[in-house]
């Protein structure tokens, strides 16, 4: 049932209904190609998240008396997210579906029915739970890949502006860059296979929410998704029904009802953190592959000023990536990561840089 409008609908309002139609048939297109690419319950969720999403696009196409002649193109955030979701199917597109939900333009839109608001509230909460299993998984392995990759792109480039700033042979420098890469590697891979070792468990970075049992009593008893958050979370189908149906019923009598049986739930927080030694393995090639950026312009024969610069280049744009990317999977903004990263590993190159000229033994 379509919410009623107050007055006729204009041009404007057609436009709009347009924009919503073509989205919701993206979003609803990304969730279909995620779901092909996953099996078992992961599949069966995202599969009910498309069809929610195709039940919205019929509440538009109803409103604007069948498909139009003519439609706009669907944002570059959902054509970005199409093309991932068929192509690699991972976590970070869900990271970035996480973002996207959490801005639905429905809680200002009053042809928008209250039940599509709440199913709004509801995907937001289920990409977040599904989101938050590939976190917990890739928690080990990410943290030693960041940490490793950083780490090589950071202190080898300090090390070889710090040795390049005395004034030293172009080839001291390269033997020193390469010494820092495998002294650096080693000592990464062994400390990540001590703290592996010794500290199994890591606690995930994600907090249920219980913001959508408020808007329970909005959705439909018979279409509702409220079930799938709880599965998103680890609870069985038929416990995760069970549980929306009394959640549903309380909030349509009435009954305010928060953090219900979530107990269990934020018990399975606790995730085995991986193999000691696929972390030890992982930050020693990770660290490799990091600290040989910064000694490619000795590696191919520059020197001097030239080769500092370009060293700066290709670090620079590898720490914005990095951090860029640890933005997106942590669900934070990608840009202000990278800046972070990118800061961070300037002003560790520019101190090393400063104490060699202070050192130098001629110009560079």
């Amino acid at each position: 049932m379509t919410a009623p409008a107050a007055a006729e609908p204009t041009a404007a309002d057609r436009r709009r209904w347009a924009r919503y139609l073509v989205e919701e048939r993206a979003e609803g297109l990304v969730y279909q190609k995620l779901a092909a690419r996953r099996s078992g319950e992961e599949r069966e969720i995202l599969q009910s998240l498309a069809d929610a999403e195709y039940r919205h696009e019929q509440h538009w196409l109803d409103l604007l008396g069948g498909e139009p002649a003519k439609l706009p193109r669907a944002g570059i955030r959902s054509t970005l997210l199409g093309w991932m979701a068929g192509r690699f199917g991972s976590i970070f597109v869900l990271a970035l579906a996480q973002t996207a939900e959490a801005r639905s333009p429905y809680d200002s839109e009053h042809y928008a029915t209250a039940a599509m608001r709440a199913d709004e509230k509801v995907h937001y909460e289920v990409v977040r739970g599904l989101a938050a299993r590939g976190r917990r998984r890739l928690s080990g392995s990410f943290r030693a890949a960041v940490f490793g990759a950083n780490d090589g792109l950071v202190s080898n480039l300090a090390l070889v502006l710090g040795i390049g700033a005395t004034g030293v042979a172009p080839s001291f420098v390269l033997f020193s860059g390469i010494a820092g890469l495998l002294a650096g590697a080693l000592s990464m891979g062994a400390g990540e296979f001590v703290s592996v070792r010794s500290q199994r468990e890591l606690l995930a970075a994600t907090e249920a929410n219980d913001d959508v049992a408020h808007a329970a009593g909005d959705l439909d008893i018979d279409e509702n998704e409220l079930a799938l958050v709880y599965r998103a979370r680890g609870v069985d189908p038929e416990e995760a029904l069970a549980r929306s149906r009394r959640i549903i019923a309380a909030a349509q009598e009435g009954v305010r009802r928060t953090s219900s049986g979530t107990a269990g739930a934020r018990a399975t927080d606790h995730e085995i953190v991986g193999s000691d030694w696929t972390a030890a393995l992982s930050s020693f090639f990770l660290f490799s592959a990091g600290a040989i950026v910064p000694v490619l312009p000795w590696i191919f024969g520059l020197q001097g000023f030239v080769a500092i610069v370009v060293a700066l280049a290709l670090v620079g744009t590898a720490l914005l990536a990095t951090g860029a990317m640890v933005g997106i999977l942590s669900g934070g903004p990608p840009l202000r990561r990278a800046l972070r990263q990118l800061a961070i590993g300037f002003g560790a190159a520019a101190i090393t840089y400063a104490l060699g000229l202070g050192f130098g033994v001629g110009a560079v």
